[in-house]
């Protein structure tokens, strides 16, 4: 949970220090009249956000004056905060001010007369730094930490790297700010903003000036005069913000200024493009793998451009080379004047220029632009930055940003060359990667997509033909991209390959940092490369189908609809029924695991015996346990690492027979393939006279096969609440329509049909009510035991 989430659930001033303090990470406090105090820095705290800033520093400056009259410690900085917004400021800067002993305080903190406030407010306007944790939490978390561990407020610097980011923020804190001022003149006041420390241009003659009225800034341009109409935004964009640029940056960012447009998301069409906030910690990302002069030094090529967010904040346009298959992106950027600088050209880059025997030749279309072509020709560092489509051969949902359906994915030139990379053939992005590949050998990749690549089993072909160097990346929520349907990450990864190399780089693991749907920060997450040996799919041996005619299922009690050549229509030696366990991946356990009393109808189903179904418990059990999300989707279930005790086994053994997707069951004359079928129920836990049942079970199996075994205080749990709705069950007769529906046509019913008899029953209102609360609970203790042991054993990886 981030700070701002914790102080929109603060109900007293304690809840708001204690959420400061532990996002700070601050050690060695204590809490006393001065609200918090470390070493480092004194904090007066609210709770809520009803106090100005100005008033909270006046009630902290008395505790400060009070140490400076007894001539006791005072830290190096201080710092007020409530529930919406904080400050920060050296107490250097206040304590000339304070050593002239002139201010009349009031008799305590908090009863500071307008005196003292009206002085201090006067005073301290200029010093503070103040961030609004809604949207700042970052920035307020890391200049905190910074004052402690560097002993000053770091503002940060202008560099070419950040320039449009920069500017953007001038423009939303300051330049609309400015009374009267038309938004294409906002880069030249920007310019005449930024190369002033304030009082002294950098350089003359610019087209815009920065001057003072009243000890307020004002622009003048073209004869006249702008005044600011509120002058908050201009100290708080300063007090972030270092100025004048460093020298050596300064020229240069001038040169930029065609590159500075005021930027709007709904400037941007097409359903699936890059946020401006993503956008934004893609260029941070950058500058932290490539270093600060990246975007001077890298050729930038984005082949699927769409109508170019992906380049607005890359401050050197003249660098960049956009291509995109559709040449009605190229004339929207033409009309909103989207990166002009740049070379804009339409290119279907899986397609264009691939020759019959796949080798590359830029005279097939001659669209390749001469500058990008004698780039790659002189091995230019050259950065290939793309969001790429994530479509997938078969898939008739994929959409184009016109709204068609996309056919015939995997039948692109380049896919038809890609004999070796398996299953990664079907993949839109991946077809990108083996262009790029092949084109530009020693690229750097900067991607958005999909994790697929880096661990899922189907790519482990693609994972040994690509030469890549992780440099560093980050995950964020799909929900942060409009448009697209699903939770799962996203990740923004940055690689350097090396194709030409004969010793091969292979990925193990790579770690990312991770941002939320609002693109805030929440921590790192590790994603492995795991050989396909090692998932839990190989754990054991699926035994083998014989002869024997079996009824395949599509669910409890509802046989397959297809009527030849189907898997599951023939059983296997001692079965006592099926498993669908299909793919490795996290997030599809939850749609993808279940058991049945017959055959099930489909991939990833395999039959269970006496010899493995100790097996299958623990395998069911630890692909649902964990429930997936839109993080941890991608992780793939590996073999235990360590032994599995008895007591586990069994744990996962009640876990199972007792979970939703138990769809065992009994049934008489099912129809399927012209002929009636039965199936019966071998899994089963109780006996006939446990739960009152008016007739024999067929099958006593697991009764038998639990009759040696020990169980845990938590299973027994379970089991005893089972067999009281497993007895309620039998103390009644369903009517026939839920007879029918649920084939209630035998004693030998199974969890299944139970449960759902039992809530039709409470639902029609007919019936004493049967209660699932006892149950539930110890169903819910037993989870939470098993719950960590997924991990610690192995069959997950944090």
């Amino acid at each position: 949970m981030t700070l701002h989430q914790k102080l929109k659930l603060a109900k007293s001033e304690e809840d708001v220090k204690d959420a400061y303090i532990k996002a700070l990470g601050l050690k060695g406090y204590s809490k006393n009249l001065i609200d918090i105090q470390t070493k480092e820095i004194w904090f007066e705290a609210k709770d809520s956000g009803r106090n100005s800033t100005y008033a909270m520093f006046t009630q902290l400056m008395h505790y400060v004056q009070d140490a400076l009259n007894k001539g006791h410690y005072i830290p190096p900085f201080l710092c007020v905060i409530d529930t919406h917004k904080a400050a920060i400021m050296k107490t250097a800067d206040v304590l000339p001010f304070l050593e002239k002993k002139t201010i009349k305080w009031g008799k305590s903190a908090s009863g500071y007369t307008q005196e003292a406030l009206d002085a201090v407010s006067a005073y301290i306007g200029t010093y503070f730094v103040s961030f609004k944790i809604e949207t700042h939490e970052e920035e307020f978390i890391s200049t905190i930490k910074n004052a402690i561990k560097n002993g000053d407020i770091i503002r940060t610097q202008i560099t070419p790297d950040n320039l449009k980011q920069v500017f953007d923020k001038w423009v939303l804190m300051i330049g609309r700010e400015i009374n009267g001022v038309a938004e294409e003149d906002y880069a030249l006041l920007f310019f005449a903003d930024i190369m002033s420390d304030g009082t002294i241009s950098t350089h003359e003659n610019l087209p815009a000036e920065l001057l003072h009225k009243n000890n307020a800034p004002v622009f003048s341009l073209g004869g006249k005069n702008y005044e600011l109409g509120n002058k908050d935004g201009y100290r708080q964009f300063w007090a972030i913000y270092h100025r004048p640029p460093k020298a050596e940056y300064r020229n240069y960012l001038l040169e930029r200024r065609d590159s500075l447009i005021p930027l709007d998301e709904r400037s941007f069409k097409g359903a699936f493009y890059t946020p401006l906030a993503v956008v934004d910690k893609a260029y941070d990302k950058l500058t932290e793998t490539l270093g600060n002069n990246w975007q001077k030094e890298y050729i930038v090529w984005d082949m699927c451009c769409g109508v170019g967010n992906l380049e607005v904040k890359h401050s050197n346009h003249r660098n960049i080379y956009m291509s995109t298959l559709d040449e009605a992106d190229i004339d929207v950027m033409k009309a909103t004047k989207t990166c002009v600088a740049a070379q804009r050209f339409q290119y279907d880059y899986l397609n264009d220029d691939i020759a019959d025997d796949g080798s590359i030749d830029y005279s097939l279309t001659n669209k390749i632009p001469e500058g990008l072509r004698k780039a790659i020709a002189d091995k230019k560092k050259i950065l290939i930055l793309i969001n790429p489509p994530y479509g997938e051969a078969g898939n008739t949902g994929t959409i184009t940003n016109g709204g068609e359906h996309k056919t015939d994915i995997g039948s692109t030139k380049i896919g038809n060359h890609m004999n070796d990379y398996g299953y990664a053939t079907r993949e839109l992005f991946t077809q990108f990667i083996a262009r790029i590949t092949k084109e530009i050998p020693t690229a750097t990749v900067a991607m958005f997509s999909k994790l697929k690549y880096v661990n899922a089993p189907n790519f482990e072909n693609f994972r040994q033909l690509w030469n890549a160097k992780y440099l560093g990346g980050f995950v964020v929520h799909s929900k942060s991209f409009e448009g697209l349907k699903g939770n799962f990450p996203i990740g923004f990864l940055v690689w350097k390959t090396n194709m030409t190399s004969n010793q091969n780089i292979s990925i193990t693991e790579i770690v990312t940092d991770v941002l939320d749907k609002n693109v805030i920060p929440i921590g790192e997450k590790k994603f492995y490369n795991i050989p396909n040996q090692y998932f839990l799919s190989e754990w054991f041996k699926r035994p083998r189908s014989n002869k024997e005619d079996a009824l395949p299922l599509k669910n409890a009690v509802t046989p397959a609809s297809v009527t030849k050549d189907l898997r599951g229509a023939k059983w296997s030696d001692n079965a006592i029924g099926s498993i669908l366990s299909n793919s490795n991946m996290l997030q599809n356990a939850s749609t993808l695991t279940a058991i049945f009393s017959s055959g099930f109808g489909s991939a990833g189903a395999f039959f269970i015996n006496p010899e493995n179904l100790w097996q299958v418990a623990v395998t069911f059990s630890v692909r649902r346990l964990i429930k997936p999300t839109w993080l941890n989707d991608r992780d793939q279930f590996l073999q235990p690492t360590e032994e599995l005790s008895d007591e586990f086994k069994t744990d996962c053994l009640i876990w199972m027979l007792f979970n939703g997707s138990n769809l065992t069951a009994s049934a008489n004359d099912l129809e399927w393939n012209d002929k009636k079928w039965s199936i019966v129920n071998h899994f089963i836990p109780f006996t006939e006279q446990e739960v009152n049942a008016p007739d024999r079970f067929e099958s006593d199996f697991m009764v038998q096969y639990m009759s040696d075994k020990k169980f845990s205080a938590e299973a027994k749990a379970v089991l005893e609440e089972g067999r009281i709705l497993w007895k309620a069950y039998f103390d009644h007769t369903d009517v026939r329509s839920v007879r029918d529906e649920l084939k209630l046509n035998r004693p030998d019913v199974g969890w299944y049909q139970i449960r759902k008899a039992l809530q039709a029953r409470n639902s029609s209102g007919d019936f004493p009510p049967v209660s699932f609360k006892n149950f539930e609970t110890a169903y819910k203790y037993l989870s939470e035991k098993l719950q960590p042991m997924v991990y610690e054993l192995g069959f997950l990886k944090v």
